[in-house]
C-alpha cells in the first residue's frame, strides 16, 4: 500500500487505537450479544429478511412501500454479490489478527483470515436499513438505526475488522442505495 493509501487507511494511527479501545471491552453477557448481532448482519440472511419484508409490504404496504423492497433486493445483488466482494479481493487488506496478533486481541466466533475491507456485515445491514426506512414509522426508523449500529460495532467488537472497513462498508452501501433510488422511477 503507498504511503497516500497508508494514511486514509490508518488515519495516522487512529484506525488501529479504536479498534484496540472497542475490541477490549468484553463480558459474556456482551461478548453473546456481539456474536447474535454480527450473525443477524451477515449477508446470508437475505432470504429471511427478505421474506420477513415481502409479507410486510403485503400486509402493511404504507409502511413498506414496494420500491422498498426493490431497492433493497437489487441493492443486495450490487453489493453483497458485486461490489463488496470485488473491492475485498483487490485491496486484500489485512484482518485485525493478522496486524496484531492472537495474543494482543480479542477474537469471538470463527473469523476470516483474509480480506478485511470494506466489511460484508456492516454494507450489508447499512443497505437492508437505508433500502426499507424510507415510510417506516418513528419506532421503526430506530429500531432499523439500532440494528445497524449493533451489527457495525459488533463488527469491531469480534475482532473481525477495524473501524474504517466498518465505516467502509456502510459508506458503500449509503452511495449504492442513493444511486439505484435516483435510477428508479418514482
Amino acid at each position: 500500500m503507498n504511503r497516500f493509501g497508508s494514511f486514509l487507511y490508518d488515519w495516522g494511527g487512529l484506525n488501529k487505537s479504536l479498534f484496540l479501545l472497542i475490541n477490549k471491552m468484553h463480558a459474556p453477557v456482551f461478548d453473546q450479544l456481539m456474536l447474535v448481532a454480527s450473525w443477524l448482519g451477515h449477508p446470508v440472511m437475505f432470504p429471511f429478511y427478505m421474506t420477513m419484508v415481502l409479507v410486510w409490504s403485503w400486509r402493511r404496504p404504507e409502511h413498506m412501500p414496494i420500491r422498498n423492497v426493490v431497492v433493497f433486493s437489487v441493492g443486495y445483488l450490487v453489493t453483497s454479490v458485486i461490489v463488496v466482494p470485488v473491492i475485498k479481493s483487490l485491496l486484500d487488506f489485512p484482518r485485525p489478527v493478522t496486524v496484531f496478533g492472537e495474543k494482543i486481541i480479542t477474537i469471538i466466533g470463527n473469523q476470516d483470515a483474509i480480506y478485511s475491507f470494506p466489511s460484508g456485515h456492516a454494507a450489508y445491514a447499512t443497505l437492508m436499513v437505508a433500502s426499507l426506512m424510507p415510510g417506516c414509522s418513528r419506532a421503526g426508523k430506530y429500531a432499523m438505526l439500532g440494528y445497524v449500529f449493533m451489527v457495525c460495532f459488533s463488527r469491531i467488537s469480534v475482532g473481525a475488522h477495524f473501524p474504517v472497513d466498518v465505516i467502509a462498508g456502510a459508506g458503500i452501501s449509503l452511495l449504492i442505495v442513493n444511486l439505484i433510488r435516483a435510477l428508479l422511477p418514482a
